[in-house]
Parts: C-alpha cells; sequence; structure tokens
C-alpha cells in the first residue's frame, strides 16, 4: 500500500480552490489540506455557506483530490478561552463534515505561566471531550498536533489517554518533537503510534533558530518516519506544512518526489 501525500494551503495562499485542486493533480499529490482563519484564496471558511460547501465537496470529488484535512488555529491550554475556542471547534468539525474531510487540526495552545503541566493536560483533554461526541457523530477525527507548548509526545500521549475516544486523535508533526523536545524519531513513534490520524512533515536546520530546508538537506529523519508509518499500515495522509517557502512549483514537486524515493527504498 502506498503511502497518500497532501499539502497544506500554505504551499499556495492566494490560490483559489480550483487552482490548489489542478495544482494537486499536476504535481501527483493525493490531497490538500485547507487552512482556515488565515487569509487565503481557496474559500473554505467557518463562515463558508451550506450551498456553497456542497459546491466545494464536489469539486473535490471531480477531481479526484481528496480534502485531507481542515488546518485549524484552534487551541485548548488557556481555560480563559476554552468557551471561545469550544466554540469555533464545534463550528470547524461542523465544516469538516459537510465537506466530507475526515480530519480536524488543532493545536494544545500556548500554557499560562501560572498553570502548571498536570493543569495544562487536564484542560486540554477536558476540552477534548466536550467535542469528541459530535465529530464522532459527524465522521470527523479531531488532531491534536505536536506542536507549540506539545511538543513532548509524552505530553500529547496524557491528553489522549485521558480523552479516550476514538474522534480525538494526534496530529504527528515530525519535526517537532525532534526538534523541540529532544526525542529521537523512533520514541516519538513509538510513545503516539495509538493515536496518530494525520501527519504533517518538512525539513529544516533547527539552530540558531529555524530555517527551511528540502526534506533531505535538514535534520529530519524523513527516511525513517516513511519506514515507522509503513510498518504501522497508516491509511491517513502525509501533509507537506511549508509556511512562506519556495514558489509552489519549486517545493511541491521536488519534496514528493524525494518522499516517494524513501518509501519506494523501504519497499525494496
Amino acid at each position: 500500500m502506498h503511502l497518500k501525500y497532501a499539502f497544506m494551503s500554505f504551499s499556495a495562499p492566494q490560490a483559489s480552490l480550483d487552482e490548489l485542486l489542478a495544482i494537486a493533480r499536476r504535481y501527483g499529490y493525493d490531497g490538500i489540506e485547507p487552512r482556515v482563519s488565515a487569509g487565503h484564496s481557496h474559500g473554505i471558511e467557518p463562515s463558508t455557506p451550506g450551498t456553497m460547501r456542497k459546491l466545494i465537496r464536489q469539486k473535490a470529488l471531480d477531481a479526484s483530490v481528496a480534502l485531507c484535512c481542515i488546518a485549524t488555529s484552534i487551541r485548548f491550554a488557556n481555560a480563559k478561552e476554552t468557551a471561545e475556542q469550544l466554540q469555533m471547534a464545534r463550528a470547524c468539525i461542523d465544516l469538516a463534515a459537510d465537506l466530507g474531510v475526515p480530519r480536524l487540526r488543532v493545536f494544545g495552545g500556548s500554557v499560562p505561566q501560572t498553570v502548571s503541566r498536570e493543569e495544562a493536560i487536564g484542560t486540554v483533554a477536558n476540552s477534548l471531550k466536550q467535542i469528541a461526541t459530535q465529530a464522532d457523530q459527524r465522521n470527523v477525527v479531531v488532531c491534536m498536533e505536536t506542536h507549540d507548548d506539545w511538543c513532548n509526545p509524552l505530553d500529547v500521549a496524557e491528553v489522549m489517554k485521558q480523552v479516550n475516544h476514538p474522534a480525538i486523535g494526534v496530529n504527528w508533526d515530525i519535526m517537532h518533537p525532534v526538534r523541540q523536545a529532544s526525542v529521537t524519531m523512533d520514541q516519538a513513534f513509538t510513545i503516539l503510534k495509538p493515536w496518530i490520524r494525520h501527519v504533517h512533515f518538512h525539513d529544516g536546520i533547527f539552530k540558531p533558530d529555524l530555517v527551511l530546508k528540502p526534506v533531505g538537506q535538514g535534520e529530519v529523519d524523513h527516511h525513517r518516519a516513511v519506514q515507522l508509518l509503513k510498518a504501522m499500515d497508516y491509511d491517513g495522509y502525509l501533509s507537506g506544512e511549508w509556511i512562506g517557502w519556495e514558489p509552489p512549483d519549486v517545493h511541491l514537486p521536488r519534496e514528493l518526489a524525494t518522499m516517494r524515493t524513501y518509501e519506494e527504498a523501504v519497499q525494496e
């Protein structure tokens, strides 16, 4: 079974939905991941009306390009923002469901300085519990990303254990645990494996500041990530997240070609 690849709309934020779908087809991507609430031109937002949602869903079907995940900036670690963030999460679950999108990316978010890690884990878990039933009923899995103050896979795993619901999973960004939590690719994977439902990939040089690099020219072992995902028969998407980088016609075909080379090496 071949892995499935997508890219986030940050690769071409000014592209319309039709243009994003055409780009995916041109370069051989299986899906796209629209980022909402970021001023992108694809027209997929929580405020998108129902009639337009039907049209968007049909366009993706006609193009044979999956809308694999809706990427949001929803975050749950700050209890003072919980009500607002839950409202947005519920709206985005409905958006994803109406479009036939199986995944919704959310963040843990910054942990307030006055809050302990244990308390923050409980706050995030409690918020995810409150949207789990809706997500389940609408066939959407809400995926918490290994990002920001939640790069340590042990913290994310503890959230997952407390939530303990099939509609809540992990978006494994393979860079951040290695870069921020100083764990190996194997360690992060082993800890998160039961809950991995979506994957982000990108490469870079970490110090003194992160600089994006082509896959294979940075510090992230994508070959090992591909090996691990293949071994678990991962059936979700690997979505490339490149923000403010090269033109899409430069990086999209190159990055996909490199990932497929790694995959072919695993199969040999």
